[in-house]
């Protein structure tokens, strides 16, 4: 054979195993083994359900639900994502040890995509060991108490006192609940400036106010940003903002002018120091402090949308919530008319059922996560019926309880039906849920579940309660046009967390009282 020749078979055999090997790694040769879950790769090699899972994640698992039952195994962009759709299955995959199912991996890649720093071990149990020392219990009922009166400056100033008639003002519903949520939860985290001479708490509070509703158009910005971040494919132009808008935010919650604030939180300051005694730069320190700040308020703040706007819409949940509410202010002798003080309400020592499942009404229907799990080892799954089946190191596992749990028309009847009162039984207690006949652990999971649930969930509804409690107490309200529909949920937040809605709808407001 002359030299060439052996030189073309060489590059041809050369050739042909890179295409061999391609194909494998878009997975044209793996095949379904003995007792794994049904294999599902789609048409498209590597890509495989890529693009309608980008579409519509939960009208996609719906389908293969329906096609291949509570377990599957499908090729999404060159990665197999083992779904378990069984809920009763949920509590023994969230308890796994991280040595087989770890959390960490995703989460740290997560935080780097979207915060700009890799967060260690040691730092995931600073703000699990702090969160549950300061977001619970006394610590919880002190911090809401900061919670309600800085929601009171953000959402009377500028409307004076009760007395005579007021005006209506109109604004979108997702841009008010969402802004003075931001604003007052900045606050409560991260302090108010200091008085400047002459200027009184109240004044100093009141600029400080005005100036997070400013930061808060940025906060929107990069919230929008928030998908393209997480899987780190953007455009050159959203990459630019992105980085001008992650810069902004270190800049306004650097170490340095962070510290010059007054009543800064326990739970932001013991974290930060806790974070620096272990040797985090001060540069990461603000980039951490950033992401403090998007994980208390970047769900929270359209949850309290969908809530609001569901009452706005519902009459009957409107009037049930309002009643209870009177009802409150009335056994703890508050009284709410012109010249009165505003109502305190603390949240530890009362009882809200209707409005307790108003909010979980609202977070079933809205809240849609996926919890990831790495397979770090080839492992067994043991269902809870008691079917086993062998998962495979390198894939993951993913539980959406949006689709196997809080939208399932077995558990919850006409299950994209809104019902205020679905939590509670008819003598006001709470309600249980079933599935197959047995009890649900776990009803709804807006919150995660095992490692990655999220440690700040009691104050986050607090602070939905308390917001509104005083809206139904001090205001008239109304939606500009009553026969319009609430928006849908944008569908680029899915999976995400708390669904947005793909635009903002008007009502109406004045101070009744």
């Amino acid at each position: 054979m002359h030299f060439w020749e052996s030189v073309l078979c060489a590059l041809l055999a050369s050739l042909f195993s890179a295409i061999l090997g391609g194909l494998y790694m878009a997975g044209v040769f793996r095949k379904r083994r003995p007792k794994e879950p049904p294999l599902d790769k789609g048409l498209i090699p590597w890509l495989g359900h890529g693009l309608s899972f980008k579409k519509n994640p939960v009208e996609f698992l719906e389908k293969m639900k329906k096609k291949h039952g509570d377990i599957f195994t499908v090729l999404v962009g060159g990665n197999y994502l083992n779904f378990v759709m069984d809920p009763h299955t949920y509590g023994t995959i969230i308890k796994e040890s991280k040595d087989k199912l770890d959390f960490d991996t995703f989460a740290s890649t997560v935080v780097f995509n979207v915060f700009g720093f890799r967060p260690s071990e040691s730092h995931h149990k600073i703000v699990q060991t702090v969160s549950k020392k300061y977001l619970r219990g006394k610590n919880l009922a002190d911090l809401n108490q900061v919670m309600m009166e800085n929601l009171k400056t953000v959402i009377f100033c500028g409307l004076g006192s009760g007395d005579g008639e007021r005006p209506w003002q109109q604004d979108g519903v997702l841009h008010f609940s969402y802004k003075a949520m931001f604003q007052a939860a900045f606050m409560t985290l991260f302090g108010t400036d200091p008085p400047k001479s002459g200027d009184s708490k109240e004044t100093s509070k009141d600029h400080t106010a005005t100036q997070c509703g400013e930061w808060f158009e940025d906060f929107q910005k990069f919230d929008k940003y928030l998908p393209q971040m997480i899987i780190g494919i953007m455009d050159p132009l959203s990459k630019k903002e992105t980085e001008r808008l992650r810069n902004f935010f270190w800049d306004v919650l650097s170490v340095e002018k962070v510290y010059q604030k007054d009543n800064m939180s326990n739970w932001v300051a013991e974290q930060d120091q806790q974070m620096a005694d272990i040797g985090m730069t001060e540069k990461m320190r603000s980039q951490f402090l950033f992401l403090l700040l998007w994980a208390s308020q970047g769900n929270t703040g359209p949850a309290i949308f969908w809530v609001f706007v569901h009452l706005l819409k519902h009459p009957e949940a409107m009037k049930a919530v309002k009643e209870e509410v009177d009802r409150i202010l009335k056994e703890t002798d508050q009284e709410v008319k012109p010249g009165s003080p505003l109502i305190n309400v603390s949240l530890e020592t009362i009882k809200t059922p209707v409005l307790d499942s108003t909010i979980e009404e609202t977070l079933r229907l809205n809240v849609s996560p996926f919890l990831f799990r790495s397979i770090m080892e080839d492992m067994d799954l043991t269902m809870a019926d008691g079917r086993e089946y062998s998962l495979r190191k390198g894939d993951q596992l993913l539980l959406f309880p949006f689709v196997g749990l809080q939208i399932d028309p077995e558990i919850y009847p006409d299950p994209q039906t809104f019902k205020y009162d679905r939590f509670l039984n008819p003598d006001g207690t709470k309600k249980e849920f079933y599935k197959n006949g047995e009890k649900l652990k776990y009803p709804i999971m807006p919150w995660g579940g095992g490692p990655s649930m999220c440690p700040g969930r009691f104050f986050a509804v607090s602070e939905m309660k308390m917001f509104v409690i005083l809206m139904v107490t001090y205001f008239d309200m109304e939606l500009v046009n009553k026969e319009e529909k609430i928006p849908p949920a944008d569908a680029s937040h899915c999976g995400i967390g708390t669904s947005h809605p793909s635009h903002d709808i008007q009502f109406r407001y004045r101070r009744r009282i």
